[in-house]
């Protein structure tokens, strides 16, 4: 599920979106247009950067801006040659409030002279980050992103891509909202970000003083963030931070168009699949009546595109616009489903072990709608072996180290997919998608060829079809 907030930033703009508008005019908007996009090695930045230069090869200029990971890594320049198709890179790290080096000055005049719209979608999307590196990322950088824009004389919007799950947890049918600011998700006000970033920075002093190791020092990082995260009543650790990982699929067949994109990252979903796939994961926990809201990556970045092109060309829209994009109102997917879609999967595509050359026989999933029996399970079946593993090597000296070894893995993974997932397992809202449902309607009632060029209707999901016949098939072959 994925959340689309438009800030126009030029007040010349008054309040409402009018008429609909032409696919045409979408395509032919992106024309001698110049874009900013953040996070642009990211997974929907790639997609929307072939999307853009696929539909509209004139479009003026495609900047992208691209953090080198360190200075031995080699430049941004040199991760843009290795990731990205040939636009032009910009070095920047949004964790900077200059966004760009002073050093790149004319470059930066540039852009706050010719951007016409800056895409945000740079952010961190472990669910166990580092506290200090989400807050950099995923809080100072929306900051420094819009400060950046606002500097920008002829610029339109900026859109920025967020997950829909920053609502925390709740039931029923979620509208879209902001929020104000220092308004917390468990209701309390009085927020201060800054008070925030000094106690973050605080504890890395602290704990770098004890001269502990770097991993140690993420390791209490990480901690420290979870407590926080729970404080505030949210689903996962980036939540509140405004960005965390969407359960955006791969691909889906837009009529003619059956291909797969090759993606470098497993994505949320995908730890699931790798663990059936190879006989690991023995057990699952979910609420039955939980629904898994999943929506493809190209629908995301059609419907980024088009509402781009909608309010950016329309005589009145608001100054601020929301946009759920995800599958939940309109074509609900349970957990159940997919569970038995990987099973079916995986028992007539085995998997092939490396190391013996052997199929991996499937066994049926065990499934848990409670924290107490999963505990217990996992308890039972592989806490107590383990210990009896251990017990028997050190007492006889001759227990299979492999045995001991795999059992040991096999526990810590069905206890960490606990931790990191349980929230999202047990999620009850359902996102209402009316301003989307709009776009749709403005892109259906276009008609014409290029009507399914910008196509993001999730009831044309065939959601069986899509996990036997596109996703499953292109994780195993593309990512495993």
């Amino acid at each position: 599920m994925d959340q689309i907030f438009i800030y126009l930033i030029d007040p010349k703009f008054p309040i409402f979106v009018s008429l609909p508008i032409e696919m045409g005019s979408i395509i032919r908007f992106f024309e001698d247009k110049t874009l900013l996009v953040t996070g642009g090695t990211g997974f929907l930045a790639k997609i929307m950067v072939e999307k853009i230069l696929r539909i509209q090869p004139n479009v003026k200029k495609l900047f992208l801006l691209i953090r080198a990971k360190d200075a031995a890594a080699g430049s941004a320049t040199q991760r843009f040659h290795d990731e990205i198709i040939k636009v032009i890179p910009v070095s920047g790290d949004v964790t900077c409030e200059d966004l760009i080096s002073l050093e790149e000055s004319d470059l930066r005049d540039e852009l706050w002279r010719d951007i016409d719209v800056i895409v945000h979608s740079a952010a961190t999307t472990k669910f166990d980050e580092r506290y200090d590196i989400a807050m950099g990322i995923n809080v100072m950088g929306a900051m420094h992103v819009l400060n950046f824009a606002k500097k920008c004389t002829n610029i339109k919007m900026l859109l920025h891509v967020s997950t829909a799950y920053v609502c925390g947890e709740r039931d029923g049918v979620i509208l879209k909202r902001l929020f104000a600011m220092g308004e917390t998700l468990n209701g309390t006000s009085g927020l201060d970000i800054w008070v925030e970033k000094q106690l973050v920075e605080e504890k890395l002093r602290d704990v770098r003083a004890e001269e502990a190791t770097e991993k140690a020092v993420t390791a209490a990082m990480k901690d420290f963030g979870i407590q926080s995260t729970l404080h505030l009543k949210s689903p996962g650790r980036s939540v509140f931070h405004g960005v965390i990982p969407p359960i955006i699929l791969y691909s889906f067949p837009q009529k003619k168009h059956n291909g797969l994109l090759k993606l470098p990252k497993r994505r949320t979903m995908d730890v699931f699949a790798l663990g059936v796939g190879k006989g690991k994961l023995s057990c699952l926990l979910f609420d039955p009546e939980s629904v898994a809201d999943m929506i493809p990556g190209d629908m995301v970045v059609n419907s980024m595109l088009v509402a781009i092109a909608v309010n950016a060309t329309a005589n009145q829209h608001p100054k601020f616009m929301i946009y759920h994009v995800g599958s939940s109102l309109r074509n609900p997917l349970g957990y159940d489903s997919i569970q038995v879609c990987g099973f079916r999967y995986f028992t007539k595509n085995p998997w092939i072990d490396r190391r013996s050359g052997n199929p991996v026989k499937v066994r049926k999933i065990r499934v848990f709608s409670n924290t107490t029996s999963y505990r217990k399970y996992v308890t039972i079946h592989y806490l107590m072996p383990l210990k009896v593993f251990k017990l028997l090597n050190v007492a006889l000296c001759h227990c299979p180290k492999a045995t001991y070894i795999n059992q040991e893995r096999k526990m810590k993974f069905l206890l960490r997919l606990v931790e990191l997932y349980m929230p999202y397992l047990f999620f009850k809202g359902i996102f209402d998608d009316l301003n989307t449902e709009k776009l749709r309607m403005e892109a259906r009632e276009s008609g014409g060829e290029e009507e399914g060029v910008f196509y993001f209707d999730p009831k044309c999901i065939d959601w069986e079809q899509y996990f036997m016949n596109i996703h499953f098939p292109g994780v195993v072959k593309y990512l495993f």
